[in-house]
């Protein structure tokens, strides 16, 4: 299984369809087998379900995502967990503990132009 977090510096970035990196966790009997930083190389939204599929994605965790996106990651069959906030690496180990996280409602719903700006629409979004 590979589990995918959109990350910048360890940290789980707030907007995945801005995210630079994902960190690409491989799984293998609930153990970390290996762990790769891959650069989405300005691919955005919806895009990065086509990126995620190539790098053989199974499930991603994350912070906040737009409809859109969550749509596109539901059409390639990969499994989401959003609305969480941290460490790459504590997210992992929360995930393969069974520990519940996230939440499923989390959802971006005020779509953004120049100067990105989330505020409350987001709920957690703050990577500014």
């Amino acid at each position: 299984m590979r589990i995918a977090i959109p990350s910048e510096n360890g940290i789980v970035y707030q907007h995945f369809g801005h995210t630079p990196e994902f960190t690409i966790y491989e799984v293998e009997s609930e153990l970390i087998k290996n762990k790769e930083f891959v650069s989405t190389e300005g691919s955005g939204h919806e895009a990065l379900a086509d990126f995620l599929t190539v790098h053989s994605v199974n499930v991603v965790i994350c912070g906040n995502i737009g409809s859109g996106a969550k749509n596109a990651l539901r059409e390639k069959r990969i499994e989401l967990i959003p609305g969480v906030v941290g460490t790459a690496d504590d997210m992992i180990v929360k995930y393969l503990s069974g520990e519940k996280m996230g939440n499923p409602d989390t959802e971006c719903t005020h779509h953004h132009e120049d100067g990105h700006e989330c505020g409350d629409q987001c709920g957690n979004c703050d990577h500014h």
